[in-house]
């Protein structure tokens, strides 16, 4: 060993000298530079807008928060929110208006706000002063209007710097105005989607019964609050009438339908927490627990909750969260100190008031004992196969072939890119490999299916056991006893966008509806959509060069080569791509995914990889829409064929 040998050794870093550390290299960030370098500590992800957890709509929420807030403290009974070009907001309520003489700090502030004064907010969902800030921080504009006692106090911001501050008389009514725009340099070509401020919207209405919100000029009220949401959102009719019972602090609603597995939709001081938490824990012991000594049977858990769509609404004060974008609830007790636990809280009500609900009615018991039994019934019946499956399942996780899996999953409580764990569910071995090979190991699973799986619509989930690859992919998700443990954020279906592609699509989404709906309800299911095309040119001489740069985020960068490559996922875009790249560029279709190489896949599945949710609505008449395409064969169905049937001629080969 010589000399740099040694040195190398002793440096490490491949023999590197350490970058020089000195006191320049300590900084201080102000409060809105801090939230600008850092927003997924305040927001979460920022996205585009195209997902309900995207930053916008943290932004959203944490203006109406402070608006709903006053409405608990009855102040104000309507909020106006009004979203112009789906780019910018505007919302305003009639509550006491902030403060006038600290509505500079109150927006701008960190760790500055009301809500520390138990006095003047006891319940409620923002309460570490950081909410609005963010909004503020990350928007390339903001105002804020405060309307109080005959004067309006008006701030305008940019990016979270102060740019002007007025005072004036005014004769509006009271209350809080905010403007924002969200800064497109940081949410990269976002939009606004209006059934997900609708549903967000809808959400506040049903947890504080009469308030009115304006979303563009319609009018959003509930009048009977969680029963509301349960008829609004449930897609197949309840077994009996929902049952919906209220008290000091607590609302629950919920009844028992005939789909497969468990549905529960919580929410905490108004806030939809959307991965469950304490409260919602306790609901679920105590409702199965209680319904259990209500008929004296030793019924096991799974069968009371069967079927079971509930929700469950708390007040808490001083709420505890897992993070700062309050989809999880943390708090063990329902006031901080110490006191009661939410546990035994929401125990004690459900007890009670469940109890004495069957007692009294006792059509619904009845109703209720039936759905059990038969619930029972089932899972005895395939006690054998469910058995055996397990067992394979358990033998098959060990060195499972048709798994890749991650490192990183959703159900890892306290890692930080829990949200980005997904599966991609394939056809084949050959679209796997490319995507297995150009994956993240940390977060992206891929589960290969063997060709087409079984249709089963109108199957018993005795078929989840019985057939291989659906006990298989079961096991694989982790979810045969609910989504409390679901391994994947993101489950995706990634097949080649042919007919053949289609009908297996249309096959996985069939067995999720059948059999786990709340996994589509959710939001988990998404649909991988990968280019039909690859558009290259080789030649230098290209028609507006700097337009075609601009515009083609995917160029082959890093590459000694002359040619651009442009990925289209339409024939509207193949057209323009041509447009642009000509002339003569060399244009190649993919048949599938199997022929697009782990180099360029590695493009399709990253950070800007284009989904497609799978959504599902009271609307949508699923159960009919899944009689009629994936029911027996029957005569509509073959009238509606022979009459739409289209023969499309193969494309010549346009490859050189």
């Amino acid at each position: 060993m010589n000399e740099n040998d040694i040195n190398t050794d002793i440096i490490g870093n491949g023999g590197q000298q350490p970058v020089e550390y000195t006191d320049d290299n300590i900084r201080h960030l102000s409060d809105m530079e801090h939230v600008r370098t850092r927003p997924g500590m305040y927001i979460g992800r920022l996205g585009d807008g195209s997902l309900p957890e995207d930053g916008i709509y943290v932004l959203l929420k944490e203006v109406i928060d402070n608006s709903i807030d006053e409405f608990k403290m009855h102040a104000g009974d309507r909020i106006e929110v009004d979203i112009e070009d789906n780019l910018r907001v505007s919302v305003r309520d009639y509550g006491r208006g902030i403060p006038q003489g600290k509505l500079i700090e109150a927006v701008s502030v960190l760790n500055t706000g009301g809500k520390y004064d138990s006095k003047a907010f006891k319940k409620s969902v923002g309460l570490n002063g950081v909410g609005v800030k963010a909004v503020n921080a990350l928007s390339s504009r903001f105002e804020v209007r405060s309307y109080r006692d005959g004067k309006v106090r008006r701030a305008t911001f940019e990016r979270g710097v102060l740019t002007s501050d007025s005072t004036e008389d005014s004769t509006d009514e009271n209350g809080t105005y905010i403007f924002f725009e969200p800064d497109a340099t940081l949410f990269t070509g976002y939009s606004f989607h209006a059934d997900i401020v609708e549903t967000m919207l809808r959400n506040y209405t049903y947890l504080n019964t009469g308030l009115a919100i304006m979303h563009n000029g319609r009018r959003i009220l509930s009048r009977h609050g969680l029963k509301d949401l349960l008829n609004d959102t449930m897609t197949t009719d309840g077994i009996y009438p929902i049952i919906h019972l209220t008290g000091e602090d607590i609302e629950i609603a919920f009844t028992h339908t005939n789909q497969y597995g468990e549905e529960y939709h919580s929410f905490v001081n108004g806030q939809h927490t959307t991965q469950g938490g304490t409260h919602q824990s306790a609901f679920k012991e105590h409702i199965a627990r209680t319904i259990k000594e209500f008929y004296g049977k030793n019924f096991e858990y799974t069968d009371i909750r069967n079927g079971l769509v509930a929700a469950i609404a708390i007040n808490v004060e001083e709420p505890m969260f897992e993070s700062q974008t309050k989809i999880k609830l943390g708090s063990l007790t329902m006031a901080p100190g110490g006191g009661v636990s939410i546990n035994k809280y929401v125990g004690d009500f459900v007890k009670t008031e469940v109890d004495n609900y069957l007692h009294k009615h006792a059509d619904v018991a009845d109703a209720m004992l039936q759905k059990i039994q038969e619930s029972e019934k089932e899972r005895k019946a395939m006690a054998g196969v469910t058995k055996l499956a397990r067992e394979r399942a358990k033998k098959a996780n060990l060195h499972n072939r048709k798994l890749r899996d991650c490192r990183i999953h959703f159900s890892d409580a306290k890692n930080d890119r829990k949200e980005e764990s997904c599966i991609f569910i394939t056809e084949g071995d050959s679209a796997s490999g490319s995507i297995t090979k150009s994956r993240d190991v940390n977060t992206q699973a891929v589960f290969s299916l063997r060709g087409k799986p079984l249709n089963s619509f109108g199957l018993t989930k005795k078929v989840v056991y019985e057939n291989e690859e659906f006990n298989l992919l079961q096991a694989a998700l982790d979810i045969e006893d609910g989504l409390d443990t679901l391994r994947y954020n993101k489950v995706i279906v990634a097949t080649d966008a042919d007919v053949d592609g289609m009908h297996i699509r249309l096959l996985i989404i069939t067995f999720f509806l059948q059999f786990f709906p709340d996994l589509i309800k959710k939001g988990h299911v998404y649909v991988l959509q990968t280019p039909l095309f690859r558009v290259r040119n080789r030649r230098t001489k290209i028609k507006n060069r700097a337009v075609v740069a601009a515009a083609d985020a995917r160029a082959d960068a890093g590459k000694k080569t002359d040619f651009i490559t442009r990925y289209c996922y339409t024939e509207d875009e193949r057209v323009r791509a041509i447009a642009d790249l000509g002339p003569d560029p060399e244009i190649t279709r993919f048949k599938g995914l199997g022929e697009i190489s782990p180099d360029e896949f590695k493009h399709f599945i990253g950070p800007d990889m284009r989904l497609e949710q799978v959504t599902l609505h009271k609307t949508d008449q699923v159960q009919k829409l899944l009689e009629y395409y994936m029911g027996k064969n029957t005569p509509e169905r073959q009238n509606f064929i022979i009459e739409n049937l289209v023969i499309e001629e193969d494309r010549p080969e346009e490859e050189d």
